[in-house]
């Protein structure tokens, strides 16, 4: 397994460690830090779209140029290879969307977030007045 796929695993299970703890029930308090804290931190972790876009591309031209093994000429250890590659890269494809998919759920965890926070305030007011 390369190095890239190594550190995309390793953020797709960083997403959804932070997605699972922002669903979980905590204090108000705590979840308030919580919530500031990663909006921070979503920003920078932007480079993950175009790093998974990349990588896309990368499995689409290895699928385009990819030996077919798919003729009686091949031996049983070509035919192997050929197949492990196609389940490579069919994992692949789905941790890259995984990733992509659990930014954009965290992204929109904190956005419903900070939408509620400001509600709760104007209705604070709405109460006050």
């Amino acid at each position: 397994m390369g190095l890239q796929w190594v550190i995309l695993t390793y953020v797709v299970a960083a997403e959804a460690a932070v997605a699972l703890i922002l669903t979980l029930p905590s204090p108000k308090l705590l979840k308030e830090k919580l919530v500031s804290f990663v909006s921070l931190i979503l920003q920078p972790a932007l480079f993950i779209v175009p790093f998974v876009g990349f990588q896309l591309l990368d499995i689409y031209w290895k699928n385009e140029h990819r030996m077919m093994c798919t003729s009686e000429i091949c031996t049983a250890a070509e035919r192997d290879r050929y197949e492990k590659s196609i389940y490579k890269a069919q994992r692949n494809v789905i941790l890259c969307a995984s990733a992509c998919l659990l930014y954009w759920c965290i992204y929109r965890i904190c956005k419903y977030y900070k939408e509620i926070q400001s509600l709760e305030q104007v209705e604070k007011r709405y109460k006050e007045q």
